[in-house]
């Protein structure tokens, strides 16, 4: 219908957090961690800087942790309190991250430079990306409290995570099929336990196709 864009954005940062709350409850019990990735279309929109050089919330990191509180005050009781008390160990401001380029003049984030046939020039999002790819995957508040990750670009080759079960674009859609194909393929895949374990048919048999 007749809705403004941030209007939308903001009913898919809701959706792609309720989806994620139900998909973790289940998972959770299963011993898998949960990931949500999110695609933006400029840095400024997730992190930008004061006068003094330091980081604050852009606009969807704003809707994200109100939308955040938001579900968890008004769906406590829906879920299991097992489930309830690993979210109380998780501050909302520690639960989603944002991984992009770093201008090496200023130290600042800063939007990938997507060359033709060529990538992108997110280094230091990909080192850290695949540097923490084991610790992402942990269950252990205190040691990983990231579920939501926000990124420029994620396309470059070898950038993914088994355990990204929410895909969300936040920006105008991609009208190259293939490029649309390779954002779904950075998560979507099958996921591994906090052994390391592919979650695949030789493990769940037929339940694999539930999960």
């Amino acid at each position: 219908g007749d809705v403004s864009e941030k209007d939308m954005r903001r009913i898919q940062i809701r959706e792609t957090i309720l989806s994620h709350f139900e998909k973790e409850e289940k998972l959770y019990n299963m011993g898998i961690k949960c990931l949500s990735l999110f695609f933006i279309d400029e840095v400024a929109k997730y992190r930008q800087y004061d006068e003094d050089g330091n980081a604050l919330l852009g606009r969807y990191g704003e809707i994200f942790e109100q939308e955040y509180q938001a579900e968890l005050l008004e769906n406590q009781n829906k879920y299991d309190p097992e489930y309830m008390q690993y979210l109380s160990c998780i501050p909302v401001n520690k639960t989603h991250e944002g991984y992009f380029s770093i201008d090496p003049k200023t130290k600042r984030i800063k939007d990938s430079d997507e060359k033709k046939g060529a990538g992108s020039d997110d280094v230091s999002a990909y080192d850290l990306i695949m540097k923490d790819k084991e610790r992402l995957l942990s269950l252990d508040p205190t040691y990983s409290p990231v579920r939501f990750i926000f990124s420029h670009s994620a396309l470059r080759e070898g950038w993914d995570n088994p355990n990204v079960f929410q895909i969300c674009t936040l920006k105008p859609q991609s009208e190259s099929e293939i490029r649309s194909r390779q954002e779904i393929g950075r998560g979507l895949r099958l996921c591994v336990n906090q052994n390391g374990e592919r979650m695949d048919e030789s493990v769940l048999g037929s339940e694999v196709q539930e999960l």
